[in-house]
């Protein structure tokens, strides 16, 4: 099973983890949150597949281009 890293667009602090690990994880489908400049900025899932891991946790800050998540296909 080939794994796809979810990467965040933009830096912040995680507001909201709506996935849990071990669903079923459409294409598009919010894995993140993301607060930045007091906007919230969903991180979405780049494929389908299943949620293996999350990299983060709310309140954590996270960098532009930081893995949050891993879903395998």
């Amino acid at each position: 099973m080939p794994e796809i890293k979810v990467v965040t667009d933009v830096a912040g602090r995680v507001c909201a983890v709506p996935a849990e690990i071990g669903s079923r994880i459409g294409s598009g489908d919010e894995i993140v949150v993301v607060e930045a400049m007091k906007m919230e900025i969903p991180v979405p899932s780049p494929a389908a597949g299943k949620l293996i891991s999350l990299l983060i946790k709310i309140d954590d800050v996270v960098a532009e281009g930081q893995v949050v998540a891993i879903i395998a296909t």
